[in-house]
Order: structure tokens, then sequence, then C-alpha cells
């Protein structure tokens, strides 16, 4: 008997049939943003939208983040599912206003009679000499912030089933997609930016972090890359009989505590490796839900790697030494193991 051919698809292209198909689904779903209609996104998130559903449904909007975001919620309060795409996080900062003090808390400051189905996707991660103003993750900026749900999909199957759930919550989602993971030509192709991905419709929860490698050794937590590095550390570890287990955090706000509770009281042991900025991030969130919830599991002190409090550096060089990768993984574990 004939085996199934899976089909392929690349992060940018799963994320576009996702959209594509909640569009033809629900006729209140559409997106708007900058360069993301004949252009298909600078990342290829919304590809081939325009030519399916036109200009109406599909709309490049002029460089005015505040605008097309507040007008995106104007449109999520009267009952439309907006996607709303902005360029890079890093920018942010010109467009916090209509993000946190209104998407985030018009539907808490009205009772629960307003409800906003809103979807803000935007770029995040570094990696590719982009510097200081387009490289970040910012992943604990909007974590922390009550009133949004905070999602950052590590592979091209996630980026599709967790971009359908996004669209039909009712409540506002952030949809951080790592460049690296798009699979795009002009950057480095990953591995990882390619994955098995069925052609029909089909959801990932908002709320559940997985575990995409068993072990019983340590526990590593990463974040969208840092997650793909965990993976090629364990692989290396293993050949030296440390059996690392990998948890794919996938959905920051709500953040899954017990996925990360269960799996540290088998290993005893946990690092966690973010590509956002070391003071006041992820991996102080995940090492206090450990700190207060399991600390008489552990046998060796919390460990936590991410980029320094530096903005992230043009210099290549200076950037791979930043940004956490496998071998500063692997070092650490090892590290870890030789204190216990």
């Amino acid at each position: 008997m004939e085996t199934a051919k899976k089909r392929v698809l690349t992060g940018n292209k799963a994320m576009a049939e996702a959209i594509s198909q909640e569009m033809e689904r629900d006729p209140n779903v559409f997106v708007l943003g900058e360069d993301i209609g004949k252009y298909g996104g600078i990342f290829g998130s919304t590809q081939g939208l325009i030519e399916k559903f036109g200009p109406e449904r599909v709309l490049d909007t002029p460089i005015s983040e505040t605008a097309f975001i507040g007008a995106a919620i104007g449109a999520a309060a009267e009952g439309m599912r907006p996607i709303s795409e902005l360029m890079f996080v890093d920018f942010f900062g010109v467009c916090m206003d209509q993000i946190y003090n209104h998407m985030a808390k018009i539907p808490y400051m009205s009772g629960g009679n307003v409800k906003l189905p809103m979807v803000l996707m935007t770029a995040v991660g570094g990696g590719y000499r982009d510097a200081g103003q387009h490289s970040q993750t910012l992943y604990a900026t909007f974590a922390h912030m009550p009133g949004m749900k905070v999602v950052a999909p590590s592979n091209p199957y996630d980026l599709k089933g967790m971009m359908v759930s996004a669209i039909r919550d009712d409540n506002p989602v952030v949809f951080m997609f790592h460049k690296s993971l798009q699979g795009l030509g002009w950057m480095e192709q990953l591995d990882a930016a390619v994955d098995n991905v069925p052609e029909d419709s089909y959801t990932v929860p908002l709320n559940k972090a997985k575990v995409v490698r068993e072990g019983k050794d340590v526990t590593i937590v990463g974040i969208q890359m840092m997650t793909h590095y965990a993976v090629e550390a364990a692989e290396r570890l293993a050949k030296e009989g440390i059996e690392a287990e990998v948890i794919d955090l996938r959905s920051l706000a709500p953040i899954d505590k017990d996925t990360i509770i269960e799996s540290v009281k088998k290993t005893h042991r946990l690092l966690i490796v973010d590509e956002d900025y070391l003071s006041y991030g992820m991996t102080a969130e995940v090492s206090a839900i450990i700190a207060e919830e399991a600390f008489f599991e552990m046998e060796a002190p919390i460990s936590r790697l991410a980029i320094p409090d530096v903005p992230i550096p043009y210099s290549g060089v200076l950037e791979d030494f930043v940004i956490p990768g496998p071998n500063k993984i692997y070092e650490q574990v090892k590290k870890m193991m030789a204190e216990a």
C-alpha cells in the first residue's frame, strides 16, 4: 500500500494559507498593514491574498502604525475580525498607545461589553545583521501587559494552527513570528523553517507549551529559535549520556505553567533560553514559576541564557556573541551537570 505523501510548507506560506482559509470561511476577516498587498508582506505572511480577495479585504496602508492599528481596533469593536501587521516589533513605540491603552484595555474597561477579536501580527528576531532597531523579540514587553494573548510559534505547523486559533479568538492576540522561521529565499535557509503542514484547516491551542524532546536529566525551556537551538544542543548532549527534555513555550501569555512544572519534577534541573533581554524577561518569569511552585524538586540552581542588556549589535561577530546559540546551551548544561 502506497503511503500518502506529506505536504511541506515554509513558515510564511503556512501563515498565508491560514489567513486565506479564514478569509474564505468568514467574510468579517480582513488584513491591513504596510506592504501586505501586492508585495505580500516583507516576510511573506500575506502572499497571494490580494490576488484572491482584492484590495477591499487586503488593505495596503500608509506608513502610520497608529492609524491602521487604531482602524483595526475600531473594526473589531464593530464585530469584524481584522488582522493587522506591525512590520517589525521594534516599531511598537510609535503605536503603543493604540496597542495597550485601547486594544488591551477596552474589553476590560467596557465590562466585557466590547469584544476586540483582532490579531496583531509582528516580525521578531535577530541573526541576520539588521542592528538594534530591527532585531528584537520583545516577548516580555507584551507578555507583561494584561488584556492580550501573546503567542510565538516555532514551526510552520504551529504557525498555521495558531494563526487560525488567533483569528477565531474573541480576545486581542499578539502573534509574533520569527523572521528566520519564515523560509524566505533572501534569508539563510533553515531546516526549522520547513515542516509538514496539512492542507485542511486546523487549530493549535493558544495556551499550551509543547514537549518537543523527551529527557530525564535537565529541562530546557525555549522560545522560537531558542527551541531549535536547544534541540540541537540536546542531541549533542545525548552523545555524552545527558538526556535533555526540551519544551517549546509557544504561548507567552497565558503561560503554560503545568507543562514546565511537570517536566522539572521529572528532571530536577532547569535552563531557560531566550532571545529577549535577560533582565525582567521571560527567563525571570519561568524561573519564578519554578521557585514558587516546584522549588523543592530542584537539585541544582535554575540557570538562564538570554541576550545581555544591550541593544542588538549590527556587527555579525557581536550579534552572534549576544544571541544564545547551540554551543552556549550545550556548555551551560554541561556546567549545570558538573555542579550538581
